[in-house]
């Protein structure tokens, strides 16, 4: 009889110790994300400015909408200067035109908040546009439309979380601005005729918006 009674009472004590393991998994497990959103909607070092406070992704967007006019100017231009075809010239006009004037929206945003910009593309937009100098006929057109094209889609995504997130006043109307921006520039793209929307979906799937270009740290000064 004592040995059943302490047989009883280890299972007890047993039973007990996996339950107190396994309570804050069960307990936790709804919860299992939101170590991962918080990473995620974590705006990094918040900055006060008179225009509202400014994140780390606001920073990031004004430095990306830089960099990226600056290589996209350059490709505007050869597509004008080569002009294959009407649609291809328009195209690279329209890249022209809009990225000069977010240029200086830009520039004006950027000395308002302190943030300072690249002067320069990317290595790898340097490596776009010599791959686009290099292609020649039917391949320069569809190098011209899908590259251009698929980096548009990737700061689109990038323009609409910050947009929807940002405290800024600034980095706001510049979203907008960029927003209609790309907007008419991706239309521009698209009737050339030679966007691969399949390969252009199927990137945008495998590369998140962040990932769409590397650009250097934003620095506040």
């Amino acid at each position: 009889m004592r040995r059943s009674f302490i047989t009883i009472c280890l299972m007890l004590a047993i039973g007990a110790t996996i339950g107190s393991l396994a309570y804050p998994v069960f307990y936790s497990y709804p919860h299992r994300f939101d170590a991962v959103k918080a990473a995620i909607a974590d705006p990094g070092p918040v900055v006060n400015t008179p225009w509202g406070p400014l994140s780390r992704a606001d920073r990031d967007l004004v430095v990306q909408v830089e960099v990226d006019g600056l290589w996209e100017i350059s490709a505007g231009r050869q597509a004008v200067d080569r002009a294959p075809t009407k649609a291809i010239k328009e195209a690279g006009s329209e890249l022209v035109t809009g990225h000069t004037a977010l240029d200086k929206q830009v520039s004006t945003v950027a000395a308002k908040l302190a943030i300072t910009l690249p002067t320069g593309p990317t290595v790898e937009q340097q490596g776009w546009l010599a791959q686009l100098t290099a292609a020649q006929g039917d391949s320069y057109r569809r190098e011209f439309a899908n590259l251009l094209r698929e980096e548009h889609g990737r700061l689109f995504q990038q323009l609409a979380q910050v947009r929807s997130s940002t405290r800024n006043s600034l980095v706001r109307d510049l979203a907008t601005a960029t927003n209609r921006t790309e907007l008419g520039h991706i239309t521009a793209l698209e009737k050339t005729g030679y966007v691969d929307f399949d390969t252009v979906a199927t990137d945008a799937t495998a590369s998140p918006a962040t990932a769409a270009t590397q650009v250097p740290a934003p620095a506040a000064s």
